[in-house]
Formats: structure tokens, sequence, C-alpha cells
């Protein structure tokens, strides 16, 4: 349940066109500063706006500071970055909504060149601290060369965003928009979140400088280096199945199955005294097998992230025709277990000429291998595709 304490809007709800949304707990210390800075920008720049406080539970007297600067207070029982942002934004009145830290990192007086962006057609406007400039002591060192560089470019690698900056928590977009894309992460990943599906929902995303400053305040941040850079990569990872499982499981069966076949004639010379042999094909067919696997866990995973909406349906991995439809999938797995099968029966064959007696070692491990190998894919296939129609069961065809 969300409770509004309402002190003053800047004007009526139809008249509205910007929202500037400031998540909140204990933050006495800086937040009469933010709103004062956000309520001079709104005066000075003619804007007809408002100033909301999500507020998380403080205790410290946030709330009263907040209504008597002019802010309006959204209570959120929920605890968590992306709660309170989320329902302030739920909240928010203007036609924008401009969201920043109430610790006074961000210079909420100076937003010209986000309401700008919007009124251009943007649908978010994203700030970049690192080109706008990151004063002395405003971010810690692994977050400044470690942290952001190496998420920012892991966004931008899997999910194609045009952004050097993937986590500036100064950002504007459109109110309707973000409200479409149903975000539900309720801690610091709100904010990764929000920028990937915005790009998978193909969202106009612009770039512009921000100025990051020290934080305010006296006590430590809410964020925690090592607890929250994982949830950001966990999402960036739950949400591209390709990188997650696809590429490497692509990677896994095209070194397994070229390890197998080369060595399927005999051993392999690679340099003096360095010869491929038995083993070498052992780790091949490991490699494909879990190597489908992984191909297994993209399909699935992604077909199923369409149909929950998580992302969007036009993809190539949902488009797949194998294992995506059943039977096409089951007569690629038929031949497949039958050219496994047949090495089987070769082997058995081979051990009966001798009344399956003791046979030399490794006469018939190659072809065994590879054989019960090529079998366990073709299960591994079927078992895929059935999962696969499970999924679609009373789901049109997508």
């Amino acid at each position: 349940m969300i409770e509004e304490t309402n002190k003053s809007v800047v004007a009526t709800d139809l008249e509205l066109e910007l929202s500037i949304v400031m998540p909140c707990l204990n933050e006495i210390e800086t937040l009469a500063t933010c709103i004062d800075k956000a309520n001079r920008f709104l005066k000075d720049s003619g804007i007809a706006g408002e100033v909301i406080i999500a507020d998380n539970g403080s205790t410290d007297g946030s709330i009263e500071t907040a209504t008597k600067h002019g802010a309006r207070v959204v209570h959120v029982p929920v605890r968590g970055y992306g709660a309170a942002l989320g329902a302030g934004i739920a909240a928010a009145r203007g036609r924008y909504v401009i969201m920043g830290d109430s610790d006074d990192s961000y210079d909420f007086s100076r937003l010209e060149a986000y309401v700008e962006g919007l009124r251009a057609g943007a649908d978010m406007v994203m700030g970049n601290r690192f080109k706008g400039g990151i004063k002395p002591g405003a971010m810690p060192f692994l977050h400044k060369y470690l942290g952001n560089p190496v998420l920012s470019f892991i966004g931008r690698l899997f999910f194609k965003i045009p952004v050097g900056d993937f986590h500036c928590g100064l950002r504007g977009f459109r109110r309707d928009r973000i409200i479409g894309l149903g975000l539900t992460t309720t801690g610091m990943e709100f904010a990764s979140e929000m920028i990937v599906r915005a790009a998978l929902a193909g969202l106009d995303i612009r770039e512009v400088p921000t100025t990051l400053s020290p934080d305010g305040r006296s006590r430590p941040p809410h964020l925690r280096t090592w607890r929250d850079g994982w949830r950001h990569l966990r999402f960036l990872l739950l949400f591209s199945p390709r990188w997650l499982f696809l590429y490497p499981g692509l990677l896994l069966m095209a070194f397994g199955v070229l390890l197998m076949f080369a060595l399927l004639p005999g051993p392999l010379q690679l340099l003096p005294g360095v010869e491929l042999d038995i083993h070498s094909i052992i780790v091949g067919c490991l490699a494909a097998l879990i190597g489908a696997q992984c191909v297994s866990f993209a399909i699935i995973a992604r077909r199923y992230a369409a149909i929950r909406g998580f992302l969007p349906p036009q993809d190539r991995i949902a488009r797949l025709p194998i294992p995506n439809r059943l039977e096409p999938s089951l007569i690629v797995a038929g031949l497949l277990a039958l050219m496994g099968s047949t090495g089987f029966i070769h082997a058995i064959w081979q051990w009966w000429q001798v009344d399956f007696g003791t046979l030399e070692y490794g006469s018939l491990v190659r072809q065994l291998s590879i054989s019960c190998t090529v079998v366990a894919l073709a299960l591994q296939l079927a078992f895929t595709a059935f999962l696969s129609a499970i999924i679609d069961i009373g789901l049109e065809d997508q």
C-alpha cells in the first residue's frame, strides 16, 4: 500500500509536464538541499512540475523536511531502491519524470539537457558521469575503474545499448513508456532493469553529460559494492539467454565435436611429444554434451521469457525451427539416435567376434564414446523439444 502526503503541487494534474522523483531513506542531511534545487529549476525554467519524495521508511525527520520544503511524499512500505523509485514513478503526475538520488551527488538545478532531450522526442535520457565529470571523492576507485566500466561494457555488448554510463542514477524518461515496461525488481538492479527493458522494447535512448559530486551525507551510502554489483551482473545475465547459455554452449559443442571427430581415426600428434588420444576424446564428448545442454537451456529460457513478457518475442533463438518445433526436432533426434546406435551395435559385433572376451585396450573406446555421445545428444534434443512443446500448450504459435 502506498500513502501520500501532499503539501503542495506546482500546478494541476493536467498541466504537469515534469515530475522529479527522489528515493529517500533517512536523508535528512541532504534532502532539503535537493528539493530546493529541484524546485528552483522548475521555477527558473517555467516548467509546470512537482517534486516527489518516495520515502522508504525514514525515521530521522526526512518526511517532515520534505513536506516543509514543498515536496509530495509517497510512503513506500516495501524496502529497496527499486521499490521506492517504482512507487514514486507510479505516483508521478508529470508527462516526463526525472529521477535522481537525494544525497546531493547530482545537481537538480541543472536539468535542462534532460528536459530538452525528452521534448525532442527521446523516450529516455541517460546521464553520463564520465563525460560530464566525476569530482574528487565522488565515486569509489573500484566503481570508477572496474564496476561501472565493466558493467556498462557488458550492457552494451549484451543489449546494444548506446550509452557509456549504464548505472548513472540521474535519468529522465517519458512516464508512460516506463510504466508500460512493467518493471519488477525492488533492489539496486532496478536501474539495470529499466535501461535493459527500455532497449529491448526499442525505446529511443539518448545520453547527456552530467556531473557527479561527492555524497553530502556523513553516513555510509546504502550501496554495497560487491553485493549490488553482483545483483546488477546477475540481472544482465538472466535477461540475456544468448550470452548466458547459447554462445558458451555453441562454443563448447563446436570444440567437443571437432575434438571427437579429429581423434576418431586414431591418435593425433600436435607437437613433438604432445599427442591427443582416448582421454582427449572423453573430454570432447563431455564438452559436446555440456554444450548441447547449454543450448537447450538457451532455447527454453528464451521461449519462456518471451511468453512471460520479460523479453520480446522477436528473437533468433525463439524463431529456431529446431528444437522449437516438436516434430522436426524428433525427426532430427531420430536420425542422430540411428547414427549413434549403428556405431554402438558395430562395437558390440566386434566384441562378439572375440566371443565377448578381453579386447585390446582402446580398440573400441573411440567408437563407443562417440556413439554413446551421439545417442545422448539425440535424447537431449528430443527432451528439449518436448519441454518446449509443454511450454507452448494453450498458446498460439508465436
